[in-house]
């Protein structure tokens, strides 16, 4: 028998159940059958789970949440797969929205397959494709790229590798450096490039600004944010003639290295570096 086909007696394995981003409601069916049937609850953050199962009425029944996240989780995953191991139900849930999406599960999962326990997912929200929804930009082809680095040099060369890649992409950033990251994205990416930047989806204050990044960078500069962000950067383009990639190595040159600049420029436009950089020494010449 199939654990979706018994409810409320969970077939033994690990159950990864997605919960709401911020609007409660969002929260499936199967989702609270599985936290209210599970022999054993683990959850990133055990508050946000307890809060969460308190609003929908889904009792403790005596059971405990095991904490398990970033900080912990090496030394929690033998316990963890101890209880598999008895035959035992252990439902994990992410703080918010679906595990595995930028979210330490993804070593429980691992270690679960490696030691042959059933796997089950329950599917529910994710911050990547509420973003996608709203951002109006292109969703055929994407790819979600996680945090951006913390360090500046290391960010943008983060960037360049995404520069060629023709499809969405879709980053997390926090409120502190959504300004420093949408501005290197204009650098490194294209100014023109169509962008959305999504905050606190599905909460009270949630906010979409859409436009380009050299309109976001605009926006957002004199402004301080708070709350979960997601930024979506449409699809680029590798066609572009000479006239336009002097003048983007030129610009790039104001802020940058020649070296660092060719390589910003050769992967916004998927062109060879080698190239950039002879033209930047041709261009340092004439000046």
């Amino acid at each position: 028998m199939s654990a979706t086909e018994q409810p409320n007696a969970l077939t033994p394995g690990l159950y990864f159940v997605a919960t709401p981003l911020g609007n409660a409601r969002d929260i499936t069916l199967r989702t609270l059958d599985i936290l209210g049937a599970a022999d054993v609850l683990a959850a990133e953050d055990t508050r946000s789970l307890r809060h969460l199962m308190e609003i929908h009425g889904v009792p403790l029944k005596g059971r405990r949440i095991v904490a398990y996240h970033d900080h912990n989780g090496a030394a929690q995953r033998p316990k963890l797969l101890g209880f598999l191991a008895e035959g035992k139900s252990l439902a994990y849930a992410s703080e918010a929205g679906t595990p595995l999406v930028a979210d330490p599960g993804y070593a429980l999962g691992r270690d679960a397959i490696a030691a042959g326990h059933p796997v089950y997912s329950a599917p529910g929200p994710s911050a990547v494709i509420a973003a996608l929804t709203v951002s109006g930009l292109p969703t055929d082809r994407f790819l979600f790229a996680g945090f951006p680095p913390n360090a500046v040099g290391a960010r943008r060369r983060f960037l360049e590798e995404l520069a060629p890649i023709e499809a969405t992409l879709v980053l997390y950033e926090s409120p502190n450096r959504l300004l420093q990251t949408l501005t290197d994205c204009a650098k490194v990416l294209g100014g023109d490039r169509s962008a959305a930047v999504c905050r606190e989806l599905t909460k009270k204050f949630e906010e979409v600004s859409r436009g380009s990044l050299n309109s976001l960078v605009e926006a957002f500069s004199d402004r301080k944010v708070r709350g979960e962000i997601a930024i979506c950067i449409g699809k680029g383009s590798n066609k572009v003639d000479e006239a336009t990639l002097e003048q983007s190595l030129i610009e790039a040159m104001k802020s940058m290295k020649l070296k660092d600049a060719a390589n910003a420029v050769a992967a916004r436009f998927g062109v060879p570096k080698r190239d950039l950089y002879q033209l930047g020494l041709e261009i340092q010449k004439r000046d």
